[in-house]
């Protein structure tokens, strides 16, 4: 899958650009704050309905004006246009898919699977374990629809049981009580299945990983990803020992208020060699291991999917020394369509520009190509 072209009306920097893009590397070069990375955002907003760096919709418009709009055309077997459009006076979004209105987010996530590597992933290993979580979810969630659904009936199960926790510590109506049970029950039957799912997947995900770590650096290191979830659980007994920590902790979910049992509040530990990564590994290993995990999502996404995913990388070359940014970039001839966020040419010649690439260059919004 390819992303041919791309409009941006107000978005960020971008008043009005129009691009045509390369089936394989497009190489955007920019100072910082002129807008480089704003085309990334759009391209992920394309293929997600979702901000690539998590902020407000809002933030995203054009100053002095009330809406944006980023329009894309896609070729796989069939061309597919999508639009997204977003209103600041009624702060709403509307995408589009072939002029017809999607009113599901769900409709499109993994219709355009794409993979990005930024600066902010550094929170994937070093940060909270949601950050964790949001990256395994996110790439299960890619390659399959049904584990897309489970979370958000798990989500939506969350707040109506966090509600009635809530009201529960305030009233201690009996009333509730057999409406806690009830939802109990349903949290239960969606998370086990999440976490037997994320069993599965870590599984699978391990042998990609290791795989893309090998690659990106030749040194005798073996990455490992461990699921830490229930206690004891081996994929046979799961809502069994779901129902018993949730019996354990039903004295402090009441007095407190809040869910305190359930794979929103799991964990995935890494290691490299039986070392925890997040206590013992250095800055190096910390971001080859980041990204060994997106070109380890790349492949699974393809393999998973039979569809090839877009790449996005933000700035990370400057990051890397010599031999890693050699590495990704012999890495990066066995990925399909790639766009390359970079403030200079430095490390230009490495990446092997061809003629069947694209040079964009961005000065304030303005878009320009080169050679």
């Amino acid at each position: 899958m390819v992303l041919k072209q791309i409009e941006l009306q107000n978005f960020r920097l971008h008043k009005n650009t129009s691009l045509d893009f390369s089936d394989k590397l497009n190489l955007i070069v920019g100072g910082n704050g002129q807008g480089k990375t704003s085309i990334l955002e759009a391209i992920y907003y394309l293929c997600t309905t979702k901000n690539l760096n998590m902020s407000a919709e809002e933030d995203a418009v054009t100053f002095g004006e009330s809406n944006f709009s980023i329009g894309g055309l896609f070729n796989e077997l069939t061309e597919n246009k999508a639009r997204l459009y977003y209103d600041s006076i009624k702060n709403k979004k509307y995408f589009f898919l072939d002029e017809k209105q999607i009113n599901r987010s769900t409709e499109v996530i993994g219709k355009f699977p794409i993979v990005s590597l930024i600066q902010s992933d550094h929170a994937i290993t070093q940060g909270a374990p949601s950050e964790r979580r949001r990256f395994v979810d996110s790439v299960a969630s890619q390659a399959s629809r049904t584990y897309l659904e489970l979370l958000l009936d798990y989500s939506k199960t969350l707040r109506q049981r966090s509600s009635l926790l809530s009201q529960i510590k305030e009233t201690r109506n009996n009333v509730l009580f057999e409406q806690l049970d009830a939802w109990t029950e349903s949290l239960i039957t969606s998370g086990t299945e999440i976490i037997n799912r994320r069993i599965k997947f870590v599984q699978e995900f391990n042998v990609y990983v290791k795989e893309a770590y090998s690659s990106v650096v030749e040194l005798i290191e073996k990455p490992h990803i461990e699921y830490q979830t229930l206690a004891e659980i081996d994929g046979e007994n799961t809502a069994e020992k779901f129902r018993e920590e949730l019996n354990a902790f039903r004295d402090d979910e009441l007095r407190r208020g809040i869910n305190l049992v359930g794979p929103h509040r799991d964990d995935f530990i890494f290691y490299i060699n039986g070392m925890e990564l997040k206590r013992f590994g250095s800055q190096g290993q910390h971001k080859t291991f980041q990204i060994a995990l997106r070109f380890a999502q790349f492949f699974f996404i393809k393999e998973k999917l039979g569809k090839t995913p877009i790449f996005l990388m933000d700035d990370v070359f400057g990051e890397l020394d010599t031999y890693r940014a050699g590495k990704i970039s012999e890495y990066l001839l066995q990925i399909g369509q790639a766009f390359i966020t970079m403030t200079d040419l430095t490390n230009k010649d490495g990446l092997n520009i061809t003629s069947d690439n694209t040079l964009i260059k961005v000065e304030n919004g303005k878009t320009t190509f080169a050679n």
